[in-house]
């Protein structure tokens, strides 16, 4: 968003121009960081990058990155759509500099309140906390990034042994100096794929159960026709369809995303396992049709009991560690707003309605635009909240906020939003 409105503020004359800032609680920027895993790659063409499908003339490309690196001709004789996932996370970080006077990291956006002149929400004040204290900024336009937050399963709370795949880098150096022996690895999707291989090859000395209700991991859907549901364009048809065509579009194509594996992934993973098998050496387990059904921590390991499916029988597990890769749910992005909520119209299941240009449907004496990045996916579709839709739906925000006026009352703050629990001043 914030590189959005740079090119277009860098094209326009001063009176057209936006001013903008994003508030940001993080310390410095950093995008999945616990996951970094060092030979985990993207799962998205590098061409689907923070702008090229929006503005493939842009500065802030990828191929831009890659030339500022030196790495550009690498890149090209290497022959992949995919790059390392650290190395996509430093093109980011050099995208966020290349911004940063337009952000203010370690900032929580605390509340909103709207500000009323005769009946009407003309101004939004937004509250932000730092180290400095307290700040009240208005805003005419708010962007939320609401996130995503780390999902346990019911009853279970993170601790020293029991870890959620997010935090899994940090807490692995943790390990360091000791020599565990067991990890637990519970999910079926490509970051419990992931994890398991990684704690398999850090630890040599330590065995590997994979649990999960399946028989195996389920491939991930990438296939040409398949892919178009990542298109903009997909984006309009699920938006405009009946309610019961998003259900079935959502049950027909789950598989392009959720709770599936890249297959050379699945591949080196059986092969590992097999060649265990061969040599007699099997640290690599995997514990298929059963689920995990209490975890018990103590202060040198984490019990846990794992159920079959099929026959009912229990395995205890006396772990080093449980790691949890049982994904995210999606945060209220109305948490913030206190009682500016009550003005958003909701559906019949009690979920926001988001207009097509990503603006929360309000009343009408709410004049001020409300942008949601994520939190739209029952309105927009899968991939709505995706890095494959991203450079679009910043680029269909910043239209929105123009064809409203937003740039036009000279002087006036105005106030975007991005990132977990930030705002940013516009």
């Amino acid at each position: 968003m914030a590189i959005a409105l740079r090119e277009h503020n860098t094209r326009v004359g001063r009176q057209e121009a936006i001013t903008a800032h994003f508030f940001e609680q993080q310390p410095r920027f950093g995008w999945h960081r616990g996951m970094l895993i060092d030979d985990a790659t993207m799962q998205v063409s590098f061409l689907k990058d923070l702008v090229t499908l929006r503005n493939p003339a842009s500065e802030y490309s990828f191929l831009c990155y890659l030339q500022s690196k030196g790495r550009l001709i690498d890149f090209i004789n290497h022959k992949n759509l995919f790059p390392l996932r650290v190395e996509f996370h430093d093109y980011f970080e050099w995208a966020a500099s290349q911004v940063d006077d337009m952000v203010s990291y370690g900032h929580e956006v605390v509340g909103v309140a709207p500000v009323t002149r005769d009946g009407v929400v003309e101004h939004l004040e937004v509250t932000v906390r730092s180290g400095g204290g307290l700040e009240v900024h208005r805003a005419r336009n708010l962007v939320i990034g609401t996130g995503l937050r780390p999902l346990m399963p019911e009853g279970v709370e993170r601790g020293e042994r029991v870890w959620h795949n997010s935090e899994l880098l940090a807490r692995v150096d943790e390990l360091e100096g000791t020599s565990p022996s067991r990890f637990v690895v519970v999910g079926a999707g490509q970051s419990a794929a992931e994890n398991v291989a990684y704690l398999h090859r850090r630890f040599p000395g330590a065995e590997v159960c994979a649990v999960f209700s399946r028989y195996g991991y389920s491939p991930a859907d990438d296939s040409s026709f398949a892919n178009r549901i990542f298109d903009p364009q997909a984006v309009d048809e699920y938006f405009a369809a009946p309610e019961d065509v998003k259900r079935r579009l959502m049950d027909y194509h789950g598989n392009t995303n959720y709770s599936v594996v890249d297959i050379d992934l699945i591949d080196d993973l059986y092969r590992q396992s097999y060649q265990e098998k061969v040599l007699g050496t099997e640290r690599l387990r995997f514990l298929n049709v059963s689920r995990l059904t209490a975890v018990k921590e103590t202060p040198t390991s984490a019990l846990a009991t794992v159920k079959s499916l099929v026959t009912g029988e229990e395995t205890d597990l006396d772990a080093d560690v449980v790691v949890f890769a049982t994904g995210y749910s999606p945060a209220d992005p109305t948490g913030l707003l206190g009682e500016v909520a009550d003005r958003c119209v909701r559906d019949e299941e009690g979920r926001v309605r988001v207009e097509r240009d990503w603006r929360i449907a309000t009343d009408p004496a709410l004049r001020c635009g409300i942008y949601l990045q994520g939190g739209t996916e029952h309105t927009h579709g899968i991939t709505s909240s995706l890095l494959s839709n991203t450079a679009i739906r910043v680029g269909e925000i910043l239209d929105s906020l123009l064809g409203r006026g937003s740039a036009s009352a000279a002087g006036e703050a105005r106030t975007l939003a991005d990132g977990t629990g930030s705002t940013a001043r516009q």
